[in-house]
């Protein structure tokens, strides 16, 4: 169980918040604005390959993908936002496990609204075409529908839209996964062309632009989310351990009910604030996956 030593502003062990600093109700200054066929033929032998399940997304792609990991540690004053002590445990952990698995790791620290925007707008203007998937990983203090960077807070939507499937047409039908340690309309789809594997059809299947997303939240709406000073945060702690021991055995979803498992658990906080020993969490996975995911073994 993490959580045995006690926290205070000097930077000592103990468990944190990942929110705007308690001590202070000031609100931060608004930012500038800156169908597919059910088997395949193996060319080189003219032999039926293995059925292609419809509902497991391909990964046999010449890579699995990118994973961006942004790590937010540093905040101006007037965000009113603490220092995150344990977050670069997060963000090396993260590193490891993700690079283990086999994606092209970019890892930006301390970033302000403006570059973490330029940042995955860039990346999703990429070629994703010979990738099986892309991830990015969020580490920074958040509140509701938003999540700071060192010089305040941007809606998460807006960051996360770059890869909606009408912006970056190369992941269209691909997962995109966001793994998000922080705290936490009435649009109509139009969709977005989806190329059919069948050589001798040339129609497009329609998908939602908002299909194919997996949003794993530390925390349910509305609530805090804990991050140890010297062993990281709850989520990142679950989720990479669980990836380490189950990425070649598990699906996905399966994977993240574990993570959300042992957080539950496993994890209660302990802290000199007042009021704030004792708690617990519960991670929050939203999913618009439509298929079942699997790493590749």
């Amino acid at each position: 169980m993490s959580g045995n030593d006690v926290a205070d502003d000097s930077g000592n062990q103990g468990d944190r918040v990942d929110a705007r600093g308690i001590w202070s109700k000031r609100q931060p200054e608004e930012p500038k604005s800156g169908t597919s066929r059910s088997e395949e033929v193996d060319a080189g032998s003219g032999r039926k390959a293995e059925p292609i399940d419809p509902y497991r997304y391909k990964m046999n792609y010449p890579s699995l993908g990118t994973c961006v990991i942004i790590n937010n540690k540093n905040f101006d004053k007037k965000t009113g936002m603490a220092f995150r002590n344990g977050t670069d445990v997060d963000a090396a952990t993260a590193m490891k496990t993700f690079s283990s698995l086999g994606y092209k790791m970019r890892i930006a620290n301390d970033q302000t609204v403006d570059q973490m925007q330029k940042l995955l707008y860039s990346v999703s203007k990429e070629d994703h075409s010979s990738c099986a998937s892309f991830v990015c990983v969020l580490l920074s203090h958040g509140d509701e529908g938003v999540i700071y960077g060192t010089d305040g807070f941007v809606d998460l939507r807006r960051l996360t839209g770059y890869f909606r499937g009408d912006h970056c047409k190369s992941l269209v039908a691909k997962p995109k996964l966001f793994f998000i340690q922080a705290c936490r309309g009435s649009t109509l789809d139009d969709g977005a062309g989806m190329e059919t594997d069948s050589e001798a059809d040339d129609t497009q299947q329609r998908i939602p632009v908002e299909a194919d997303f997996l949003y794993a939240y530390s925390t349910a709406p509305g609530y805090y989310s804990w991050r140890n000073t010297a062993n990281g945060s709850w989520f990142m702690q679950a989720l990479c351990q669980a990836l380490q021991r189950h990425a070649t055995e598990l699906e996905l979803m399966q994977i993240m009910t574990r993570v959300n498992h042992r957080v539950a658990l496993d994890f209660e906080s302990s802290s000199n604030l007042p009021g704030f020993s004792a708690k617990k969490q519960i991670p929050c996975i939203v999913s618009m996956l439509t298929k079942d995911f699997y790493f590749p073994r």
